[in-house]
């Protein structure tokens, strides 16, 4: 089972390394979900004491005050030969054999987080000690809880010492280790009473009653440690420390233990329970609980990691890849993007999104409707009809038929369909340039970039109006083509009309009856409907051709020409990501990797079991 804690210790010094500690993120936490053991106690509770009797070294800083200002996990390792040695995460190839020095380098590693005031921070301290005198454990050193604030510490000390207490020993995967002095009333105990509050069954805390040796003659802690005063799951551990005396004659800790075992086993209040009394008892009732709690809590972690590695991956190909740093690479990018959107784009006038089929409404509807709407009955009105025949004729009547009449009137017609074929060539521009907005907010890529999507999206909207311009060109081209031209059928029967309506050799004014006028009228709408109908099949042609046809052929080819002959720093301003995402995704990607390497750990200690 040792493993098992060793690899707790190895997921715990990832997280440490990847800024995972527990704290508030809007990153996913491995860290709260591993199993530890956090030791709780106030000042001059005896804590620091309690830790150095298990650990066999004297190694925590000493002091008036608050000493502990940052977290400490404790990795112990047991290994076997004589060597003794320590490690600290931030100085990985350094090994310590002396055990002063690492005293020194947890005072001064707390420095340089918090400076020589005397503030608190929650990012921990990562050491290692290996020893074949130590069982397989982590503890985590907490800042001793505080009731007044010293000088050269801000007011807020007290609260936010219990706040950093608070939210590590508040998590269920949390095993509180409350340290409390047996000369004080337990009522009073701090440790006691915070892990009260979080664990009011007493299922995860364990109790540890410190220098028992100094209370008052005729008193004991059997009541206490029995657990008739505070009943926790567990029994109830005492300990009996070295004294400042001992400490000051740096008395050996495997002379302090041995006589930790001798008080325990010739006291007489104590002997019937000297076997589970004692810093080595408490070490390895730790140890085993631990692995106990590891155990239980691998199914739960094997779920919560793959579920959390499938949340990290969606949420990396949400932000979209790493900017590339040379200009090919940045090219490369840009232009894949651009791809997208062009995919995009073609896929809402293909169907395969919604938006194109509004192009066909405009033919299928509006263009016809608009034509419907042209009142030509205004244009050829037997008074208007009889004006236009006369000013054709000018000085000399016609002879057979009209025919510079005929023109003029059908003409006066075919070019007021000049503006619904206009207005049918703008609606169109129109929802295409809806159909690239929407594909610019549906290409994911692009809203990595806000310069770029800015860029493509006027190098769109100018490509379109050079489309609009020339199929408006083109589409009124062939209105001016139906009037320049009259279909030529149509005048050869006119004479047969003519014929039939009277005599030619009348007076002008006999033949400029209401009749007559009335039957050219007919004719030339006959004509001019004809004409529409061929222009309701043609105009929407020539709109698809040199619009819709040309928007999915040749969108961003401008922009692409454009784009080759950018420099680097260019390039760069186009891919101007926010500085916010950016780092988002490299904590997204290293925390992936925690993740990843986490569940390779525990998959291989799963099947191992």
């Amino acid at each position: 089972m040792d493993n098992l804690i060793t690899l707790v210790n190895k997921l715990q010094r990832a997280c440490t390394a990847l800024g995972d500690h527990g704290e508030e993120s809007a990153l996913p936490t491995l860290w709260d979900s591993l199993p530890a053991i956090a030791v709780v106690g106030g000042q001059s509770s005896g804590k620091s004491s309690v830790l150095e009797s298990v650990v066999g070294k004297d190694f925590l800083p000493r002091g008036s005050g608050i000493v502990t200002r940052r977290p400490l996990v404790l990795q112990l390792h047991r290994i076997d030969g004589d060597r003794e040695y320590a490690e600290f995460m931030h100085l990985p190839r350094k090994r310590f054999t002396d055990f002063a020095a690492v005293r020194k380098e947890i005072a001064d590693e707390t420095d340089r987080e918090t400076g020589r005031s005397k503030q608190i921070s929650s990012v921990p301290i990562h050491l290692s000690i290996f020893s074949p005198h130590v069982v397989n454990l982590t503890l985590i050193d907490l800042p001793g809880l505080t009731k007044v604030a010293v000088e050269g510490q801000p007011e807020s000390i007290v609260q936010d010492i219990e706040n950093m207490v608070r939210s590590y020993i508040e998590k269920p995967n949390c095993i509180i280790l409350a340290v409390s002095p047996a000369n004080q009333d337990l009522a009073t105990s701090d440790a006691i009473k915070i892990s009260r509050e979080v664990d009011p069954k007493g299922e995860r805390t364990f109790g540890v009653l410190t220098k028992i040796d100094l209370m008052d003659k005729g008193t004991d802690a059997v009541d206490i440690l029995e657990g008739r005063s505070y009943r926790l799951q567990t029994p109830w551990v005492g300990v009996v420390n070295r004294s400042q005396q001992d400490i000051n004659k740096n008395v050996d800790m495997i002379a302090a233990r041995r006589r930790e075992r001798e008080y325990f086993a010739t006291t007489p209040e104590y002997k019937h329970m000297a076997s589970r009394m004692g810093s080595e008892y408490l070490g390895k009732m730790l140890s085993k609980h631990l692995e106990q709690v590891i155990k239980s809590r691998i199914p739960g972690l094997q779920s919560l990691i793959t579920k959390t590695i499938a949340e990290l991956e969606t949420e990396l190909n949400r932000l979209g890849k790493p900017i590339a740093n040379d200009a090919g690479g940045k090219l490369y990018t840009i232009m894949e993007i651009c791809r997208m959107f062009d995919s995009i784009y073609k896929e809402h006038l293909d169907g395969v999104r919604p938006g194109g089929e509004k192009v066909y409404h405009v033919f299928d509807n509006q263009f016809p409707v608009a034509i419907k709407r042209l009142q030509f009955d205004k244009q050829l009105s037997m008074e208007n009809v009889k004006k236009l025949i006369t000013e054709a004729d000018g000085y000399q009547p016609h002879l057979i038929a009209p025919e510079q009449g005929y023109r003029r009137l059908i003409e006066s017609c075919l070019i007021s369909i000049r503006g619904p074929a206009e207005a049918a060539v703008d609606a169109v521009h129109a929802i295409l340039k809806d159909l690239v907005r929407k594909a610019i907010n549906e290409t994911h890529e692009l809203k990595q970039f806000p310069t770029l999507r800015v860029e493509v999206g006027n190098a769109a909207f100018e490509s379109l109006d050079r489309m609009r311009d020339e199929s408006k060109k083109n589409t009124l081209k062939l209105v001016d083509m139906e009037c320049s031209y009259l279909t030529v059928d149509f005048f050869r029967k006119l004479p047969q009309d003519i014929e039939k309506g009277g005599n030619p050799s009348h007076s002008i004014f006999d033949r400029y009856n209401d009749s007559y006028l009335r039957r050219i009228g007919q004719t030339v709408l006959s004509y001019v409907n004809m004409v529409c109908s061929t222009l309701r099949r043609s105009i929407p042609k020539s709109i698809v051709y040199c619009q819709v046809r040309e928007a999915k052929r040749s969108l961003l080819d401008h922009f692409f020409t454009e784009l080759g002959a950018r420099e680097m720093k260019q390039l760069s301003k186009l891919l101007d990501e926010d500085p916010a995402v950016m780092e988002r995704r490299t904590n997204l990607a290293k925390r992936l990797e925690l993740y990843r390497s986490a569940q390779s750990e525990i998959d291989a200690v799963a099947w191992s079991k």
